[in-house]
């Protein structure tokens, strides 16, 4: 077959399933419409169960039509009374949405209490055998998607009278006490309707309860992972009441701070300063993804980035001097791109650390030890565009990437110390790991 061919053979099935398509498109707009009358107002937990309900009700209402409709249809007068108690049974459900008004349990009560009378009338009608008191298994599992699982007393109440009601329509109903004494064909259709409508029905309920959970469960995981690197997460997992609280030999860290944001915020209103820090601190995390190295927090206009932890690596000094280079770089671009006056001084340190959780509300991975002060106070001591790196990180480095000496300065808490600027990556790079850190 030539691509021609193939082409022409999509372009038929697109002509001959547009008519579905559309059918289908139609439908989902008509049932999401149905699913939102009435909840306009509530939070959106709440919104997502009345829909729910919506759905449920609009469910009942058209199979008991139906079912009321083919009876009509069938010309038999004895069936006659369960025409209208099915007629009347859609009548009151049609009005669960209207209910939603009142407050959010109400359209949920009348749909039970509206059920749970109408299954007694059938019964009454048909007799025991006839599917109808299966049908209140169902209350097992419904109530808890329809009214949520903190409303536990009124959920009790529930599974409690339809227990009741399915025994009394089990006992006082036997099928020589019935109003209509059909055949056993019909009895047994009947039965066969009754159990396929409670099986699926409980299936729904239970398929519902899982994919809340299942969807809770990722939301929780992403929100985790977004604060807390992966491997504390998978810890966290493991031994929940766990102290997380680690101890690394050699690691490095970094601050940045962007020069001339404050002063330039003034100007620029909430929404444009707020707009243009997400766009660099957005920046600087894809950098830390790509160089695989850890952002441990933001404060203000403030980065602070640490590389071997909380995972050790060999390299966590280069991969953190190139992350720093890049973020330079990244700066720059964004205020000509912006045209605004930004730039931002960055400090990096090298040594031993430790690192952990902590806090109960908010929690946060944070990491602690000498490197991590001497790098704050490099950042402060430096200036708009440069790196300025400690002795450790200078002997890491000095192969792969070219320094330049500053000298003797005066850190605060810490006394003269030298340091040096972190200028370029050296064109043949002994590091591994540099050389695929340069950016695209």
């Amino acid at each position: 077959m030539t691509i021609m061919d193939r082409h022409q053979r999509r372009a038929r099935q697109a002509i001959l399933l547009a008519p579905v398509l559309g059918a289908f498109r139609l439908i989902r707009s008509f049932v999401r419409r149905i699913a939102s009358l009435g909840i306009h107002g509530y939070p959106p937990d709440i919104q997502r169960r009345l829909k729910i309900v919506n759905v449920f009700s609009s469910l009942v209402v058209v199979t008991t039509f139906i079912y009321a409709m083919q009876l009509w249809a069938s010309g038999n007068k004895e069936m006659m009374p369960v025409v209208y108690t099915n007629l009347a049974l859609a009548f009151i459900v049609s009005l669960v949405p209207l209910m939603h008004r009142i407050n959010e349990l109400a359209g949920g009560l009348l749909l039970v209490v509206a059920e749970f009378v109408a299954l007694i009338g059938f019964t009454a009608f048909f007799g025991r055998l006839g599917g109808a008191p299966l049908q209140y298994v169902v209350a097992a599992a419904a109530p808890f998607v329809i009214f949520e699982a903190r409303r536990f007393w009124l959920i009790i109440a529930i599974v409690v009278a339809a227990l009741l009601l399915h025994l009394i329509a089990w006992f006082q109903f036997p099928m020589e006490a019935a109003q209509l004494q059909a055949d056993e064909k019909i009895i047994s259709s009947l039965y066969v309707q009754g159990a396929v409508t409670t099986f699926g029905l409980i299936a729904a309920c239970v398929y519902y309860a899982f994919s809340l959970f299942e969807r809770a469960k990722a939301e929780t995981e992403s929100v985790l992972r977004n604060v807390l690197p992966d491997s504390v997460v998978e810890r966290l997992k493991a031994s929940p009441g766990e102290t997380i609280a680690d101890g690394f030999s050699e690691a490095s860290v970094l601050f940045a701070d962007i020069t001339g944001f404050v002063s330039m915020a003034r100007g620029l209103g909430p929404e444009k300063t707020v707009a243009l820090l997400n766009k660099l601190v957005s920046a600087f995390d894809e950098l830390a993804g790509r160089h695989g190295v850890e952002k441990i927090k933001t404060i203000g206009d403030a980065y602070m980035v640490a590389s071997g932890v909380p995972i050790a690596r060999q390299d966590h000094a280069h991969a953190l001097a190139a992350m720093a280079l890049d973020l330079v770089a990244v700066v720059q671009e964004v205020s000509a791109a912006e045209n605004v006056p930004l730039n931002v001084r960055v400090g990096m340190a090298s040594g031993p650390m430790m690192a952990g959780i902590i806090g109960k509300n908010k929690f946060s991975y944070d990491v602690w030890g000498d490197p991590v002060n001497l790098a704050s106070r490099l950042e402060q001591s430096s200036v708009p565009g440069r790196i300025a790196i400690c002795p450790s990180c200078c002997a890491a480095l000095r192969d792969a990437f070219s320094i330049e000496p500053r000298g003797l300065i005066e850190i605060k808490g810490v006394g003269p110390q030298e340091s040096w600027f972190l200028l370029s990556r050296k064109s043949a790079d002994v590091s591994p790991s540099s050389a695929t850190s340069t950016r695209a």
